[in-house]
This record gives C-alpha cells, structure tokens and sequence, in this order.
C-alpha cells in the first residue's frame, strides 16, 4: 500500500509518464540499459516499471534500505559495473534466466547528453545473446537530483518520461582478437543508446520545440545576437518571430509558400520560426545565386508574397530586381511594427506567453521550410523540409555532442544552405545555445576577432572558409572554441593540420545534404578517424551499390527520419514530387560514391556527376584536385570535364598556382602509384577559384570559362 501510494504521489507531482512495450520487460535474459540522468534512477525505474530486475548499479545510486524496501527494490548489486569480476556476477546472473538493468554510463550525466559509455554491458549481451532493451528516462536531470553544473536550469518538479525502446540484440562480431571484439560490441551498445534519444523524442513542430525550450531555460535568458549589437532573449524572438507571421498572415492563405530574402539577422530566424506557427512555409531565397536563379526559385515554389528589407536590398543591389517582381506582394521588415495595430499587439502578448492558445497545433509531417540545392552541377531545385525532418536531424546531432548552455555557436554560413540553417541555426536555438549571426563568410580577418571578442565555443565552416579564417587569425583568436566543424566540401589535410599546428584543435569533418535537412555523418570527438566524414547519424539506415566502371566504393543510398518530404522541380512548380517517387521506397540517392570501413566511417570518393570517362575508365575529378593539392598545397584548384575526339573525356584543372604544370602532377601521381589518367590533360591559371555563397566551387562558371 505504501508502494502504490508513492507512486502516485511521485506520478502526479512529476506528471510521469511511461510509454513503449512493457511486454518486452518480462521475458527471461533480457538485459535493460537506461540512460543515467540523476541519482535517483534505479528507485524511479524500480517504483514504475512493472518487473523487479537485478538493478547494478554504483556507490552514488544507492539510497538508504527503507527507500529500496518501499519502492520494491528487493535485488540489486552494489559494485563497480566496470570491474572485470563484477561482470562475472552479472554474466552468471543473466545466464540463469534473471533481468538485469544497468547503466553504461555509470556515473550520471553532468552535461545533459549522453557520457562516456562502458562496454561492460555490450560484453555481457554479445557473450550471452541476450535481448537488449533500451530504456530512457527523460526530465530528471533538471530536478534536484540530477547531477548538471549550475549554469542548467533547474525545476523542482519537472515533467518525468520513461521511453522503453524496442527489443535488439547486440552482435558479438567476427573479429580474432577479443579486444577488437569488446570494442566492436561496445561501438554497438554506443549505437543503440543514441539511437534510443533519437526514437524517444517528442512528435513537435519547430514553434512547439521552441516553446519547450524556451520553458526549459526561461523567456529572459539570451539566445541570439547580429552584427546590430542587440541581444535578444527566448522571449522577444518569439514576439518578433509572430508579429512577422501576423502581419503576412493578413493577406496570405494557410499552407502558403513566403519568400524570405533576408541575410543572417535575428529577424530572419524569426521569420523561419513564426511563419509556420500560422501555416506558412519559409522559402529562403539564396541571394548570391543571380537574379535568374532567383527569379526561377520564387517561380518553381509559386510565392506571391516577400519578405525583405530596404536596407539590405540597397546594400545588396537588389532594389530593381524586386521592383521588377509586380505580381508578389512585398512585405519590409521596417514596416512591420507600423502595421501592428492594438489587437495584433495583445494578440502577441497573449501568443508569447501562452503559444497553446492560439497558435496553429500543425502537423509535424507539414512543410516548414524550403530550401534549394546548391547548383554547383546544374539548375537548382526545391527541397521541401517538413518540421519533423529537420527536428530529427537536430535530435540526431544532439545524441553525438556534449551541448552546453554556456556554449555559443558563431554562425557566418548563409540561412539559406542547410548546414547554416539547421546546425548553425536552429540546433542552437532549439538546445540551450546561444547564437551570434553574422551576414557574410567572406570576411576572413573580422571573423576570428569576432569569434574571440563573443567568446563562441562552437564553429562552422567551409573547408575553403576555415583555412582563410587560419591564416588571417591570430592563435589567440578561438582560445575559447571547443568545436570547429567543417562541411559542404572536402577538407584539405593542409587546412586540417594548419588548425591542429597554430589553435590546437581538431576539425570535426562532416558529411551531408540538402536534401537530408543537413547532416548524414559527423566525426565527434569520441569517434573520429583523419580523412574520412564520420559515421552515420543514429537512425539512418544504408546500403552501398557497385557502379560500373568505378574500382572502388559505390553509390551511397540513406533512408531515415530526416529526410526531404520531396522535390520542386521547374517543370512543375508548385507540386511536390515525393521522395518516394524520386526514390526507391523512400531511400535517397545521393550521387556519391563513397566506401564504408570495418567500424563505420565513411570516406567520399567523389560525386558521380563529378567522374569523367577517360579511354573507357571512369576518373573522380576530386582525385584529380586532391593530386594538385599535393603537389601544391596553398593553392586553390578545381577540375572540370572536356569533351575529347579521341579519349571521349578529359580533365581541365583551374589553378592559382601559377606555376603548376603537367609534369609535376606526372611525377606525383607515379610516385604516389595512381593511374596518370588522373593527371590533368589542359590546365589553366587564374587568380581566385570562383565560389557560390555556400562557398563550395562554382563548377558551372568554371565549366563555361572552358567553353569560352
């Protein structure tokens, strides 16, 4: 009776709830593996889950006899679950049938992510075969009981959630040595917690994440600041974002596309934000693209209505381009506050505060934002992102990195590349972080002054961008940063080892897609190996297919939760083409030729549309830059396709290094053992490498100056 009537005590104070197939809980040899959020952990799963297990569990975790005998707690082990003879005692255990519930991290999170995770209980489900099920329990770290340092909120009663995962198993591998095995088992227990925060996250849109996290660390705390020098809190965002919203919301319809052509301000991530909390889609309009290209992306979405600013459109030279536009309806970000009027003003207030009441409740599956494709190889298309693909992708990201509140992101890439808007962006602002924008990546000798004087932890960048940003800086300049991650191009050893030599810091590689919201693969710091992009996110699945012609790697298809709804093609504007159209049962292509190792990392081989075919044998053009970059390694290059009479194909390199020639790439490429088909056939000097405002390579401008 005391037990019962403790819990629903703690269930009505802390608003528990559990959730999943508590079914899988009581069969025999199952081994359950929960995240370790405070120190109360064991009594809580022990008060709510509906079998007594064997509960390992170490010195901090257990509480006085009393607590264990009312909550039901009648077998437990007091040891050290990293100790190779308590995992004798446990490996006995389970093998006579009984449940184990463990937590590999051991000690309780002080970060609010996952810590280190120990192969003790991966060793025991590989040697046993036992059914692994994952465990999550959400809330608790922000009580009393959990272990976060004081720069995390706290709540005395915050809401409780225990997620149980589904059944897997844990492989004990193929491997001769046993060490090689324990690690092989430990990457895969590592795998499935990651996995279980992704698949325990909460079914939101981007204004409902917001919300939580604005309830989470508080309306006044501070989240954003731009070159204007006025920091915005949690709560004046969420005002600027809805009085945007209010004011296109007048003469716009629900499910409306509304171009955004605006740089990295806050008002930007206000409109990002607001426009779907009243069933808008954010169409962000790449500005550095031409105003062709742009005209083509307003056609292909079939916007009517704009969202800009008279200044910025004046800096940018961009005034007669919209003048021009007379069908669309333009909205400037300077007459938002004069077209408020006094309902719209307590709309707002009563919207800021209690968002419940009167925003949309959407469908996480709608449209929230469209995004284009870079058009490095050709004409861009649209890429519809749906709330619940670019939260995942946060959710995903958020499972590999310790993520801080003190943390600050410096955020230069432009709103409209996914990688600076949902790593740079959103992911700051949806997790506790604050941001500073800034409106351009060009500026290589401001950028590390800024990022010294904002005292920002967190970096993202070009390989192109941050090699700049290297020699311009001083080693002073990122004494703060604790992440520098590179992504959009491949990133040279040069660049890599400039930044361990001058900062001493280690430039996290990733890997990713428009199309995927962001991010496919990232290396982390506790999983990183030199020259590859990582392992794949938790919750994507692939598969690797042979292409003919090419010797190694193959094409690389994904298939998870952060995945494109579909395409906006110019053909047919304004109609969606699913990805399960344009796909196989929902995998995506991604055009790139990659190759897997023995412990997941990824290595890019090249673009398939990047291979030219030379007497029958199809070349990679990166292979092609990455053998003039070792023959000249401060040099910018970038190879290109000619057709040829005889051979069919050939390579044209663009180089600024003036005295690059045929017969040093000759020489390097014998004495590295390639194929001399890699060795350029024309090379051409030229000063600067054209790039697009993402700063990847202008492939077509290059390809068009070797027509001409």
């Amino acid at each position: 009776m005391l037990k019962l009537l403790l819990r629903c005590a703690v269930r009505l104070l802390f608003r528990v709830k559990v959730e999943g197939d508590l079914s899988a809980l009581g069969r025999p040899h199952t081994l359950m593996v929960a995240n370790h959020p405070s120190t109360i952990d064991g009594l809580l799963l022990a008060l709510f889950l509906p079998v007594c297990p064997v509960f390992v569990m170490t010195e901090e975790d257990i509480a006085p006899p009393f607590w264990r005998r009312l909550v039901g707690m009648k077998d437990y082990l007091f040891i050290d679950p990293s100790h190779p003879m308590a995992l004798k005692t446990i490996l006995k255990l389970l093998k006579s049938g009984r449940s184990i519930l463990m937590f590999p991290e051991i000690r309780s999170t002080t970060t609010g992510s996952l810590m280190k995770i120990y192969d003790g209980a991966a060793l025991i489900a590989a040697r046993t075969g036992a059914a692994v099920v994952p465990i999550r329990l959400q809330g608790l770290s922000h009580s009393c009981f959990g272990k976060l340092d004081c720069t995390h909120p706290r709540r005395i009663f915050p809401a409780i959630r225990i997620s149980v995962q589904a059944v897997t198993r844990i492989d004990a591998g193929n491997a001769v040595h046993a060490k090689l095995r324990r690690l092989q088992s430990g990457d895969a227990l590592r795998a499935i917690m990651q996995t279980m925060l992704l698949n325990s996250r909460v079914s939101q849109t981007l204004w409902q994440a917001y919300a939580a996290t604005m309830a989470t660390f508080g309306g006044r705390s501070m989240v954003i600041e731009d070159v204007r020098q006025n920091p915005m809190n949690y709560r004046s965002l969420f005002k600027l974002a809805l009085a945007i919203a209010r004011v296109v919301a007048r003469d716009t319809r629900a499910g409306d596309s509304i171009g955004v052509l605006l740089p990295n301000l806050a008002p930007t991530v206000g409109a990002i934000l607001g426009l779907p909390a009243l069933d808008r889609v954010a169409v962000m309009i790449n500005y550095t693209a031409g105003e062709q290209i742009m005209a083509e992306a307003l056609y292909v979405t079939g916007v009517k209505t704009l969202v800009t600013s008279r200044t910025f459109l004046e800096k940018t030279g961009l005034v007669e381009f919209v003048g021009k536009l007379t069908a669309l309806t333009v909205i400037y970000l300077e007459d938002v506050r004069a077209r408020l009027s006094w309902s719209d003003k307590a709309w707002l207030m009563t919207a800021a505060y209690f968002p419940r009441w009167l925003l949309a409740q959407s469908d996480p599956e709608a449209a929230a934002v469209i995004l284009f494709t870079s058009g490095s190889e050709g004409k861009p298309k649209g890429v519809v992102l749906s709330h619940r693909a670019l939260l995942a992708n946060i959710e995903q990201v958020r499972a590999l990195f310790d993520i801080r509140p003190t943390d600050k992101v410096f955020n230069a890439l432009p709103l409209f590349h996914s990688l600076g808007l949902t790593a740079g962006t959103l992911l700051p602002v949806l997790t506790g972080m604050r941001l500073f924008l800034y409106p351009s990546p060009l500026h290589y000798r401001l950028i590390p002054e800024l990022v010294y004087r904002k005292d920002c932890t967190v970096l993202f960048g070009t390989g192109t961008f941050l090699g700049n940003y290297a020699t311009s800086a001083q080693p002073q300049d990122f004494y703060r940063v604790r992440y520098v991650i590179a992504g959009a191009e491949k990133l040279s050893d040069t660049v890599r080892d400039l930044w361990a030599e001058k900062f001493g810091l280690r430039i996290l590689e990733g890997y990713g897609v428009t199309e995927a919201s962001a991010v496919l693969s990232v290396n982390t710091p506790n999983a990183c190996k030199r020259g590859t992009v990582g392992q794949l996110l938790p919750g994507i699945a692939w598969r690797i297919e042979p292409v003919k012609g090419v010797g190694r790697g193959g094409m690389l298809w994904v298939q998870g939760p952060n995945l494109m709804t579909g395409y906006l093609c110019y053909e047919r504007p304004g109609v969606i083409m699913p990805l399960r159209d344009s796909g196989e049962n929902g995998w995506y292509k991604t055009g790139d030729i990659v190759e897997r190792d023995e412990e997941g990392y990824i290595r890019i081989l090249g673009r398939m549309k990047r291979f030219a075919k030379i007497a029958g044998e199809m070349v990679s053009l990166e292979l092609a830059e990455r053998l003039a970059m070792n023959v000249s390694p401060l040099a910018q290059h970038a190879a290109v396709v000619l057709d040829d009479a005889k051979r069919g194909e050939a390579v044209v390199l663009f180089t600024t290094d003036a005295q690059l020639n045929r017969k040093r790439l000759q020489e390097q490429a014998v004495a590295s053992t390639q194929s001399e088909l890699i060795v350029p056939r024309k090379i051409i000097h030229i000063a600067a490498i054209p790039l697009l405002g993402t700063g990847k390579v202008d492939y077509p401008t290059l390809q068009k100056w070797e027509l001409e």
